[in-house]
């Protein structure tokens, strides 16, 4: 059985839980990891060599895949130089800091048709949200009237990850780092987008990203969508609720590595007008994440039997981000302050 030659650029929180789902498929063996904070050598109890340079890891190991778990200034450059070195590309949410950067990368792509190219949003791979589509795809609750969803943390910037609050090196703030995931998820649910408003701010932390954007938004199907993308929510929140004609669908908490979001859990209950707005309801409790596993498993069958990638493709990741951007652009305070520009 083939084996891929495996290197991860960028070691962090991310980079390290992305080797420990690695080492479980069979299929892929990690040979190198990269990550300025690291001396050159070898991983302890591992025969993997360690790097400080990205650029020199993937110039120099001969890889068959490079996992992308880098910081959103260089994620763009580093998926760019792993596909014109014949790399498999698996590329960490955002896919870049702009639209631009990641239309570079589509062009890099479409050069090389023989290279698989995915991005890592991890939260379609979650039980809870794979049931709720289940549901949703079934018909038994009619059609998606409205969405109304929050996520939301205590603050943007932690000591391990200051980076996320200079503009220069994360491109956005809250929405772009963690909001993105439920912009995602709204694309999932509702479809494409057909009008926006949006207010986005960053008047609490004081930041030169953002720490709160709200946006209103209908689908080309004729969804209402509310939403919040927050970094004031201080108890730290994932709740995603789908309002159907016969029935409504909440997913509350999300099973994170943090552990910081409560349980993961499903809830659904039926139209019922004779209670009284009352309903019996059915929750399902959640209590393994296999998101990450999944992900990967799914990237490893793709590499491996050549086939297209559909779930993370760089046309969603890029579809989602200009989604994010244009929440951004519809607040007229924000777009001329940073000069918010949508392809």
């Amino acid at each position: 059985m083939k084996q891929y030659r495996v290197g991860i650029a960028g070691y962090g929180v991310v980079g390290r839980r992305r080797h420990q789902f690695i080492n479980q498929n069979s299929l892929l063996n990690v040979v190198s990891v990269c990550d300025v904070t690291m001396a050159e050598g070898k991983l302890e109890r591992e025969d993997v060599r360690v790097y400080t340079d990205y650029q020199k890891m993937i110039r120099e190991e001969k890889l068959d895949i490079l996992f992308v778990c880098l910081t959103n200034d260089v994620a763009a450059h580093a998926t760019i130089l792993g596909l014109i070195n014949g790399c498999h590309v698996f590329c960490e949410k955002p896919p870049g800091r702009n639209l631009q950067e990641v239309s570079e990368v589509i062009k890099t792509e479409k050069l090389n048709p023989n290279l698989k190219l995915k991005y890592g949003f991890n939260h379609r791979y979650h039980d809870s949200v794979r049931e709720a589509l289940k549901i949703v795809k079934s018909g038994e609750y009619g059609k998606i009237i409205n969405i109304r969803g929050v996520y939301g943390k205590s603050t943007i910037v932690s000591v391990e990850n200051g980076w996320r609050a200079n503009r220069e090196i994360a491109g956005g703030g809250i929405l772009l780092d963690q909001g993105i995931h439920m912009v995602d998820l709204i694309r999932l649910f509702a479809g494409e987008i057909d009008e926006i408003k949006s207010y986005v701010s960053n008047s609490y932390w004081n930041l030169e990203v953002e720490d709160n954007a709200f946006a209103l938004m209908k689908s080309n199907s004729g969804v209402i969508i509310q939403f919040q993308s927050t970094a004031t929510e201080w108890r730290h929140r994932f709740n995603l609720q789908i309002n159907l004609e016969k029935g409504t669908l909440v997913l509350s908490g999300i099973l994170s590595g943090s552990k910081s979001y409560g349980q993961e859990t499903l809830t659904i209950f039926p139209q019922d007008i004779q209670s009284g707005g009352n309903p019996k309801t059915e929750t399902v409790n959640y209590l393994e994440d296999n998101s990450w596993r999944d992900e990967i498993n799914e990237f490893a069958k793709c590499v491996n039997e050549n086939i297209p990638v559909q779930t993370g493709s760089s046309s969603d990741a890029y579809e989602t981000l200009k989604l994010v951007y244009r929440i951004y652009f519809e607040d007229a305070e924000w777009r001329n302050k940073y000069n918010i520009k949508v392809e």
